[in-house]
Formats: structure tokens, sequence, C-alpha cells
């Protein structure tokens, strides 16, 4: 009986030091449930749940239900969310070197700026991230996908944008460059671009498809979509110092793998859902206009000399990659 309760003991004293160690990590996303990032981080917890047997696993808050971007930021450099999928915009403050992929044009296309994110310099700048004062650790990067015009009125070169009142994300850079573009940038919150377009106080937006008809502002009479790919801005996965520190090296490593995983998950599905979207919107009667944006790049060039100076030997590596 002695017997017994010694091994009933030891037990119990076992799944409490393994109980000890388990870790539900918070994941978050302003994201909605079933968009690309978030099925991308769902599907990296399930694997981490698996590797560690259940020491390691997600409970994903999509939606927002966290808070903004920013409020989720400073959680997340707290240990208060350990996941998070951010954009770059406000990480730029604390680590000023991402901001280089605000830049219009700074890619060529999709293509080249996966090349750029899966080589040395996307590798380094998740290294400047997790060196910085943000309390972060850069684990992947996540497709935003490209941003192009969309508009009631057909636009094929910078003299069609002239008189066009466009909506820009709010920071002087993107402003600029629709200025530079030959329209008028118009910085505004994306929850009133529906109104603004219906009611005639924007002519139009840019975003990527999935945007454009998952927000409906096709049918506030943005009817064509301009593909000028002017900014094509990828986003981030990001884990918590304060998390990452308390893991094993074997755990980190781990991480790291299933990150770089989630990463070719989410591009899969990002590519399916552009693809969707788009035979949406067309079935919708938008009109896709594909062109030569040469022009545009040519027009924004004052912009990349302005905001893109402190980044001129990174933009020039960020050029030569095939």
């Amino acid at each position: 009986m002695k017997l017994v309760i010694q091994t009933l003991g030891a037990a119990l004293a076992a799944a409490a030091i393994l109980t000890a160690h388990a870790q539900t990590m918070k994941a978050a996303d302003v994201h909605p449930p079933g968009y690309p990032t978030v099925v991308a981080v769902e599907s990296m917890g399930k694997k981490l749940e698996a590797a560690t047997n259940g020491r390691i696993k997600f409970q994903m808050f999509p939606g927002s239900v966290l808070g903004g971007e920013k409020e989720m930021i400073e959680q997340t450099q707290v240990g208060a969310i350990q996941i998070l999928r951010t954009s770059l915009g406000p990480v730029g403050p604390v680590v000023p070197e991402v901001n280089v992929f605000n830049m219009p044009f700074v890619f060529r296309n999709i293509a080249h700026m996966r090349a750029v994110i899966d080589g040395p310099i996307g590798q380094e700048l998740l290294d400047k991230i997790s060196a910085s004062p943000a309390k972060m650790i850069g684990l992947a990067w996540m497709d935003g996908g490209s941003r192009s015009l969309y508009t009631k009125k057909p636009v094929r070169k910078p003299e069609d944008l002239k008189g066009q009142k466009i909506r820009m994300m709010g920071n002087p850079l993107f402003v600029d460059t629709m200025n530079a573009m030959g329209g008028n940038g118009i910085a505004m919150g994306y929850g009133e671009v529906f109104t603004a377009i219906q009611t005639g106080v924007i002519d139009g937006a840019e975003n990527n498809p999935p945007s454009l008809y998952t927000a409906n502002h096709f049918k506030a009479g943005a009817k064509y979509y301009t593909q000028t790919n002017h900014l094509i801005i990828p986003e981030i996965l990001v884990m918590s110092k304060a998390t990452w520190d308390k893991l094993s090296q074997a755990d980190q490593a781990l991480v790291k793998k299933t990150a770089r995983e989630a990463q070719m998950e989410q591009r899969m599905l990002w590519d399916k859902a552009v693809a969707d979207y788009t035979g949406k919107l067309k079935a919708e009667g938008v009109e896709f206009i594909e062109f030569d944006s040469r022009p545009f790049f040519n027009a924004t060039a004052p912009v990349r000399a302005k905001y893109g100076a402190q980044f001129a030997e990174l933009m020039k590596r960020i050029e030569a990659v095939k």
C-alpha cells in the first residue's frame, strides 16, 4: 500500500512539473477568422503542439479582439501576447530599417519581394527587429498583398489621375506617393472609404483585390482596378522577447522552423485568395487594367529619394536581388 502511494505521489509530482512547463500562448491578429495569416498561424500552433506533446500550444485571438495593432504590439512587448502578426507601420519607429519596404516601387513585383524576404536581406531585418529595443523577436514574413488603384474612372497613365482624390493610408510617405503619381492623396480611415467613394468625397482608393471585394468598395462605384502595384509591403510575425527568453534552445529552433513553414503556407493561401477575389470582382463587373507602370515608377523617383536616402545602400541591394 505504501509503495502504491509513493508511486502515485511520484506520478502526480511528475504531472505537476509537466503542467508547470506547459504553455498556452496567446496569438493575435487584426484580421478575421479564416484570413490567410490567421489560418497559417493556427497551423503553426498545431505543429508546435504535436511536436512538444502539448507542452506548447496556441490560443488564437483574431479579428482585433485584443485591440488594434498598436495596442497589440504594446501587449506583445510586455509578454501579455506571445505571438503577433502585425503590419510594418507600427514597427518602423523602433526599427527604422523596416521602413525601406514602405517605399513605392521598391519591389519590381511580388516575385521580387518574395525573393528579398526569403533571402539574406529578409533575415537581416528579422535579426534587427530581434536585436532592437522593441522587445520582440522577428520570426517570419507574411504577404500583405500588392496595392493598386481602384477608381470610378479608368486610369492608364499619370495624366488620368489629375484632379482625382485618392484615399491613402495615413502616412506622409504614402500621401506623397499618390501626389507624385499624379493624383491628390487623401489620408483617411479605412472605415470611411465606402461612404467617401459613394458620396464623391474621394474618387477612389488603393489596396489589394481581397480588400476591394470584402470592403465592398466596388459597390460604392470603384469599378476600375488599375494594376499599378505601387506598394508591395510584407507583414511580419513576431514573438514576445519575454516569452522567447524562457524557451529552451530546442524550443526556440522549433518555433523558428514552424514560423518559416507558416510563412510559406500563408503565401499559398494568399495567392489562392487573390485569385478567388479577382474572379469575384470580375464577375461583379470590375475591369482590371494591366499596363506598363514605368511612368508611375519614374514619377515616384523623388519620393524614394526623399524618404529613402537613409536606406540608399539597402535599396541598391534590394534592386540587385534577382
